[in-house]
């Protein structure tokens, strides 16, 4: 099983980012793009995973808590690791200051049934497309410039997914294997 653990999106900021690709994908046909049902903030990948690994990993998400809700505001757009070199294209998002926190407790969680510690710092974003070829195409970096400051709309949530990746021709197939409220009371 390939699984992550991902925050999911409203529809209307689905909708919102849906446009958006469309806008690019005509400037930039030849990136990876993701199709907008996929969208969604992942909080910890923890890439292909042993079926007998499944009940322990429920078992642990299920004990990492928040006392509040997580906000999210969605705007901005960028590229990692940079312009210069661009391989992912990326939405960005201002996240309350507890959405580190719960990022680390999960991780943590994770660590004890052997998944790796993140070796980098949680960087909340949504992936749009990703780039095999060095270089951007003709006018993809001025259609950034330009959409610097969009905004995709808000969502504040308690609740986070492990989800099921199915890789197949037409791209990756999403299931919710389970859902998980996050907030505990003080």
């Amino acid at each position: 099983m390939r699984l992550f653990v991902a925050i999911a999106l409203l529809p209307e900021i689905r909708a919102a980012l849906a446009a958006l690709i469309t806008e690019f994908r005509a400037i930039a046909p030849r990136a990876k793009w993701v199709r907008a049902e996929n969208l969604h903030v992942t909080l910890k990948f923890l890439g292909d995973t042993d079926a007998s690994k499944l009940a322990s990993i429920v078992a642990s998400l299920g004990t990492v808590h928040s006392t509040q809700a997580v906000t999210h505001d969605f705007h901005g757009l960028g590229f990692f690791p940079n312009e210069k070199r661009p391989r992912v294209f990326w939405a960005g998002m201002q996240a309350s200051p507890n959405l580190p926190s719960l990022v680390a407790d999960m991780d943590r969680a994770m660590h004890k049934l052997g998944f790796p510690l993140e070796d980098r710092p949680f960087t909340p974003h949504l992936t749009l497309a990703r780039f095999n070829s060095a270089g951007l195409p003709p006018g993809f970096a001025a259609a950034v410039k330009e959409n610097a400051t969009r905004k995709f709309g808000s969502l504040a949530t308690s609740e986070f997914h492990l989800i099921e990746s199915k890789l197949k021709p037409a791209g990756a197939e999403y299931t919710t294997v389970q859902s998980f409220p996050f907030v505990v009371e003080a």
